[in-house]
C-alpha cells in the first residue's frame, strides 16, 4: 500500500492497481488479495471464517424464530436493539456447547449446561421497563401448572408511567425447541388496572404479567 503524490488523486482501478482514499488520504495498492467467495469455501487459512460463518448463520436463525414467537408481547413497540441483544446472548450460549466441533457447535447444547439455562432465564428482554419495578410484589409461578401468583398485590405500588390511567398485564407460556425451532406460545387473557383499582388484592393467574415462562424440548 502506498500513498498516491500529484496533482490529481486517482480513485478507481488501473492496470491491477486500486486507487482510492483511506481516512482521507489518496491510497494506491496492488488489486486483488481480499476475501472471494472460491477462497472462503475453499482455501485452509479460511476455515475460521466458515466456521464462524457457520455459527454465525445457526444463532440468526435461532434469533429470528425467537423473537417471532415473542412477537405478541412486543407487537406495537419497539425495543431499542433487540436483535442485537438477542444476538449475543444466542453467541454465548452456543459458545458453551461441549458436544460439537468448532462451526457446527448450537444453541441447543449451549442451554443444556447449566450456564446456559442460566444465562437464558435471567436474560432482561426489556432493561428499559424492568417489570420487578412496575409490580413490586412477590411472585411465583408454580412448577406443575405454571400459574402465577402475586402476592400483596396493591394497586398504590405499581409503577404506572406518568399520564397512564390503565396497565395490562400479559402472561403467556412458551414452549419453544432450540433443535427444529418450533414454538408454541400460550397467552392469557390480558388483565387490566387502573390507578383507581382496588387494593390488597391477592390473585392466582394463568393470565397475566408481562413476562413469560418458556419451556425447552429437546431431542
Amino acid at each position: 500500500m502506498a500513498q498516491q503524490t500529484g496533482i490529481i488523486p486517482l480513485v478507481g482501478t488501473l492496470n491491477g492497481i486500486n486507487f482510492y482514499y483511506l481516512n482521507g488520504k489518496p491510497i494506491a495498492r496492488k488489486a486483488g488479495g481480499g476475501f472471494t467467495k472460491k477462497a472462503i469455501k475453499s482455501k485452509a487459512s479460511m476455515q475460521r471464517v466458515r466456521e464462524n460463518a457457520n455459527e454465525f448463520g445457526h444463532c440468526s436463525a435461532i434469533n429470528k424464530a425467537f423473537r417471532s414467537a415473542l412477537y405478541p408481547f412486543y407487537k406495537g413497540h419497539k425495543f431499542t436493539h433487540f436483535h442485537s441483544r438477542l444476538m449475543g446472548l444466542f453467541t454465548a450460549i452456543k459458545a458453551l456447547d461441549t458436544t460439537h466441533k468448532r462451526g457446527e457447535r448450537c444453541v441447543a447444547n449451549g442451554v443444556g449446561q447449566v450456564h446456559g439455562l442460566q444465562l437464558l432465564e435471567q436474560f432482561s428482554y426489556t432493561p428499559a421497563c424492568d417489570v420487578r419495578q412496575v409490580l413490586p410484589f412477590e411472585l411465583e409461578i408454580s412448577s406443575s401448572d405454571f400459574a402465577l401468583t402475586l402476592t400483596d398485590f396493591d394497586i398504590a405500588q405499581v409503577g404506572f408511567a406518568d399520564g397512564a390511567t390503565h396497565i395490562a398485564l400479559t402472561y403467556g407460556v412458551l414452549d419453544f425447541d432450540f433443535d427444529r425451532l418450533n414454538y408454541d406460545l400460550h397467552l392469557a387473557t390480558p388483565l387490566v388496572f387502573t390507578v383507581y383499582s382496588f387494593t390488597n388484592l391477592v390473585c392466582k393467574l394463568i393470565s397475566s404479567l408481562s413476562i413469560f415462562v418458556y419451556s425447552i424440548y429437546q431431542y
